[in-house]
């Protein structure tokens, strides 16, 4: 079985250069910016200094902009650069935003800032570097202007993984591939064979490692075949204490195939585990989930 340390050797830039076209993709998904443009306007008063780390196309940037007197928009990609630059001064308070063509990895803002914006996120915090570009942040950021930490967006990411009967046949073609599925959105082909259990919660105000693993049980609540995991991923935006309330921000959900398929019936308990990298590959998570149901005791 692969280690985890086996996946940093993956590389540094995974999931950083993300393909112009995609972000068309995410200007349109209702559930994200809007969920997103309400935690900025709740978190970013007037007058604020922020900076964002991985800024795409500039929105966030622009949308913090409405109340920040200055905003550092960092990005890697240079075509991202020259876009964010263009779109920017397309819009109202695009002037405020300054696009920065450097590595999140490394960039500090000339002075001290009260709101960071990250959204290098992937369901089950695969792929994108938002854990490693947050924690090294920290570390330069503390060593330069003091302990004294900005309040990040999001600023919590809560995991949830279930046991899933997945219909993997495509006109005859029998195919356990990787999916995603929309949130609120139907789903015929799958059902749900147990209820969520969340695996792990990442506060991003406290240290927060890069190894994420986990060993539970489920309690099987109807007939069926488990042959896939559906791993959930909420972004806690923001906090409001005044209201006991949260923004939050659902991914759409990632459907891994299980290489052994599992009989299960009411009742039975369903041991799984799995472990990955935060910023790792997907196959990375993929090779590294187990089965096992207890009434046999037989992994699969």
């Amino acid at each position: 079985m692969q280690t985890l340390h086996e996946d940093e050797a993956e590389n540094h830039y995974l999931g950083q250069f993300i393909p112009l076209h995609y972000h068309h993709n995410m200007l349109t998904d209702k559930n994200r910016m809007d969920n997103f443009k309400e935690a900025i306007d709740f978190t970013v008063f007037e007058g604020a200094k922020v900076l964002e780390l991985g800024g795409g196309t500039g929105v966030l940037s622009c949308l913090a902009a409405a109340k920040a007197s200055k905003v550092w928009c960092v990005e890697f990609n240079p075509d991202m650069v020259a876009e964010s630059r263009r779109l920017l001064a397309l819009n109202a308070n695009g002037h405020k935003v300054e696009v920065i063509h450097a590595d999140a990895f490394e960039y500090l803002p000339p002075e001290p800032v009260d709101v960071v914006i990250c959204e290098m996120i992937h369901v089950a915090m695969l792929r994108e570097k938002q854990v490693a570009v947050i924690e090294s942040f920290k570390a330069r950021y503390r060593q330069r202007f003091g302990d004294k930490l900005p309040v990040f967006i999001p600023t919590a990411v809560v995991m949830a993984v279930q046991p899933m009967q997945q219909d993997y046949n495509f006109s005859g073609f029998h195919a356990p591939i990787i999916q995603f599925q929309r949130v609120f959105a139907e789903h015929p082909g799958a059902i749900e064979l147990a209820k969520t259990e969340v695996y792990s919660v990442l506060d991003f105000t406290q240290p927060t490692s890069q190894e994420i693993a986990w060993q539970g049980s489920f309690i099987i609540e109807q007939d069926g075949l488990v042959n896939a995991l559906r791993f959930i991923t909420k972004n806690i935006l923001a906090i409001d204490p005044t209201k006991s309330a949260t923004i939050d921000w659902l991914i759409d959900y990632l459907v891994l195939p299980l290489p052994h398929p599992i009989e299960v019936k009411i009742g039975d308990e369903l041991q799984v585990s799995f472990h990955h990298l935060a910023g790792g590959s997907i196959r990375s998570l993929e090779r590294n989930m187990q089965a096992t149901l207890s009434r046999s005791e037989k992994k699969q």
